[in-house]
C-alpha cells in the first residue's frame, strides 16, 4: 500500500489542547475541499520532504508514493514522542494506507470530518482525533446542509470513548457565523470532550476578540471550550 506523503518531520503540536507535545508529523498530498484561509501546500509532489534532525531545516527528498513499511523505518528513528500525526492535506483520503501501518506509536488524525466513509475504516486505528468544523463560504444553501450532515456523522463515527479522545476545532474568520458555530456545537457535543476556537492566523481574516470571548461563554454552557491560536505560527517552527 502506498499514499503520496509531502513531508514526515518531529515537531511538537501547536493547535488544540495537545499544545506542546512532541509528535512525528505525517503529511498527505491532497484534499477534498479548498477553505480560502488554507495555509498548507497539498498538492502531489515527486517527493517527500524528509527531516530526520528535528528543527534543523535540511530535507532528503523522497520519491514519492511511499509505502508503509517506508514510512515506519523513517519515523523510527524519533524519540520521545507523544504520537504520529496524520496530518495533510486530508488523511482520511488514504483510509486504507492508514489501517496497514505499523509505526508503534498512537495515531493522532487530523481531519475535516467530512467522508465518514473512510473514518468508519480507521476508528479502530486511531487513538486521538482533531476534528475540524469547516464552516467557510465554500458552503452554501443545500450544499452547507449536506456538508453539516456528513461532518456531524464524521464525529459520530469517531467520537471520544475511553480508548479514544475526539475534540472538535473550529478555525474563527470574521465571517464565521456564530449562531451556526452554535447548532453545529449542539450537535455533536456527546461526541467530543471539547471544542477548541482558533483564530485564522491571517490578521485581515480574523474575527474580533469580542466575537470570539461571547461565542465561548455561549458554548461554556454545555462543554468545555478554549481559545487557541496556532502557536507553532508564533515561534516559527513546522
Amino acid at each position: 500500500m502506498e499514499a503520496p506523503i509531502t513531508e514526515i518531520f518531529c515537531s511538537v503540536q501547536g493547535e488544540g489542547p495537545y499544545v506542546g507535545n512532541r509528535q512525528v508529523f505525517l503529511r498527505f498530498a491532497g484534499c477534498n475541499l479548498n477553505c480560502s484561509y488554507c495555509d498548507t501546500d497539498v498538492q502531489i509532489s515527486e517527493a517527500c520532504r524528509y527531516e530526520e534532525d528535528p528543527g534543523s531545516g535540511i530535507f532528503q527528498y523522497i520519491r514519492n508514493p511511499l509505502g508503509t513499511d517506508q514510512v515506519a523505518e523513517l519515523v523510527d528513528p524519533f524519540m520521545n514522542v507523544h504520537s504520529l500525526s496524520l496530518t495533510g492535506g486530508e488523511p482520511l483520503l488514504y483510509a486504507d494506507f492508514i489501517t496497514e501501518l505499523d509505526v508503534g506509536l498512537p495515531l493522532y488524525l487530523e481531519s475535516n470530518m467530512t467522508l465518514p466513509d473512510m473514518a468508519r475504516k480507521v476508528r479502530d486505528c486511531v487513538s486521538f482525533v482533531s476534528g475540524d468544523v469547516k464552516l467557510t463560504d465554500e458552503f452554501q444553501g443545500e450544499k452547507l446542509e449536506s456538508h453539516i450532515e456528513k461532518t456531524i456523522e464524521t464525529f459520530s463515527i469517531l467520537r471520544k470513548t475511553e480508548n479514544r479522545d475526539c475534540f472538535c476545532k473550529i478555525v474563527m474568520t470574521r465571517d464565521v457565523n456564530p449562531a451556526l458555530v452554535l447548532d453545529v456545537a449542539a450537535s455533536i457535543n456527546n461526541y467530543i470532550s471539547c471544542i477548541v476556537l482558533q483564530p485564522v492566523t491571517q490578521y485581515e481574516l480574523r474575527p474580533d476578540v469580542r466575537t470570539l470571548l461571547e461565542l465561548q461563554k455561549e458554548l461554556l454552557g454545555d462543554i468545555d471550550t478554549l481559545i487557541v491560536p496556532q502557536t507553532h505560527r508564533m515561534w516559527g517552527c513546522l
